[in-house]
């Protein structure tokens, strides 16, 4: 999967000139922007690795799959030995009652192995979707903290960390749920 970007370098350049204008006040919503962009960089880089690891669990039970799908028909052949055995009337081969009794008990354990695994992939995906919220709200709150700094409303910078305030909320619900 691809990670995710966030467009901060231009902002961070304007936010910057304007910032030397606006005093003390600029310099907070310069540094509270900087802050914002870091945990939008970290959380991204944090939903990326889960998206992957989502991808990696599904390709591993999709094969545990393929793998039990293998067994089963080796098992099938098997009972089709036992089947042709007993239709001409002779005992069935030993090597293929201990053949279809071996490979029930190993697609046992591949399904239980496969199901873990597609398990870890939604746990990982839910993760990303969580921690993926958290990219958003941090990237809100940045643009609406440019705005601010750009059109000099203090109140659109309270609203920016208020909204970067629910980024950190579902960034750490996504860390604990991790």
């Amino acid at each position: 999967m691809e990670e995710m970007e966030v467009p901060t370098e231009s902002l961070h350049e304007q936010i910057g000139e304007h910032s030397r204008e606006g005093g003390r006040w600029g310099m907070g919503v310069a540094v509270s922007t900087a802050l914002m962009a870091v945990l939008a960089a970290i959380t991204a880089l944090i939903a990326g690795h889960h998206a992957n690891e989502a991808v990696i669990d599904q390709i591993r039970s999709s094969d545990q799959w393929n793998y039990y799908q293998a067994k089963g028909i080796k098992a099938e052949i098997a009972r089709l030995s036992m089947d042709q055995m007993k239709a001409l009337g002779k005992p069935p081969d030993s090597f293929a009652v201990n053949n279809l009794n071996r490979y029930g008990l190993q697609q046992a354990g591949i399904s239980k192995k496969a199901l873990e695994q597609q398990q870890s992939a939604e746990h990982h995906l839910h993760v990303h979707l969580i921690i993926s919220k958290a990219v958003t709200f941090f990237q809100v709150a940045i643009a609406i903290s440019a705005i601010s700094i750009l059109v000099r409303k203090k109140g659109l910078w309270i609203i920016s960390i208020l909204i970067a305030l629910g980024g950190v909320y579902f960034m750490v619900a996504g860390l604990v749920s991790g």
